[in-house]
Formats: structure tokens, C-alpha cells, sequence
């Protein structure tokens, strides 16, 4: 089976999370047959709620759509690299494969920080490959937060 990447998908999210006025992070879940499950962006400021990351709110989703707490055999793209909530929230859900686009210094809890899945406590380490279209995703981000310093 060819690899199709589903990144386009959550770079979508993120533009429409950033058009809300949130930071432009967007995830979505992709199913064991390659269809879309859930798909998400950010909406912490919106819901005035911390945890509304995309990731948190794609995997409630996904969870919901297919009406269990796991979701094994299904994959996350999501536009940056977790952090170590939503990276527990990965590991909890079972999810096998995780896709990311940019690195995040400051919060990342993959390759970043707390390496959430390099921990020995960590029950469940999904695949995972970063830098799927992480270019496009940074510079998002980028013109985001530099959009916010001149306003």
C-alpha cells in the first residue's frame, strides 16, 4: 500500500484555527482503511479551555466516531509536534502512527522537553515521523505569531 500523507488536510485545520484568531495548529486522525475520522484546530482561546489543543479535540472525536477510547491502527498528522498533554493523550489512545510537521522548542513533549514517549512510564509508543511538511506548517506559525507583535 502507498504512503498518502493526510498533512494537507491539518494544514487546513490550522489556517482555519488561525483565521479564529487561535494559534494555527490543526490535526486530524486518519483510519486504519485511509479515511478521514476527525479533524480539529485549535480553539483554547474559544472555548476557554487549555485542552482544546487540535490534537486533544481530534482524538475526543475520533474516540466518539468510532465509539471507543482507542484507536489503534489509526494515524495523527498534526501541524506541530505535541505537547506532553497531547502526547499523553496519543499514548492513552493507542494511536499508532504519528505524523508532525514543525518542531516546537519551547512546548514539544516528542523530541522536545519532556519526550513523553521516551519515558519508561509511557504504556504506548506510536511510530513516529516529524518533519511532514514542516516548512509550510513553521512559517504558519511564523507569520502568526509575528502578525500578533505588530498589532
Amino acid at each position: 500500500m502507498a504512503f498518502t500523507s493526510y498533512m494537507s488536510a491539518a494544514l487546513e485545520q490550522a489556517r482555519a484555527a488561525a483565521l479564529r484568531g487561535e494559534v494555527p495548529v490543526g490535526a486530524v486522525i486518519v483510519g486504519p482503511q485511509g479515511q478521514i475520522v476527525a479533524a480539529a484546530g485549535n480553539r483554547t482561546r474559544e472555548l476557554n479551555d487549555p485542552t482544546a489543543h487540535a490534537e486533544m479535540l481530534a482524538i475526543r472525536a475520533a474516540c466518539d466516531a468510532v465509539g471507543s477510547e482507542r484507536l489503534g491502527g489509526h494515524a495523527l498528522y498534526v501541524t506541530l509536534e505535541p505537547c506532553a498533554m497531547c502526547a499523553g493523550a496519543i499514548a492513552a489512545a493507542r494511536i499508532a502512527r504519528l505524523y508532525y510537521g514543525a518542531s516546537d522548542p519551547k512546548s514539544g513533549g516528542v523530541a522536545q522537553g519532556a519526550r513523553v514517549f521516551s519515558h519508561p512510564q509511557c504504556h504506548h509508543v506510536p511510530e513516529v515521523y516529524d518533519d511532514i511538511a514542516g516548512q509550510e506548517a513553521q512559517a504558519m506559525l511564523t507569520d502568526f505569531f509575528a502578525g500578533k507583535r505588530k498589532g
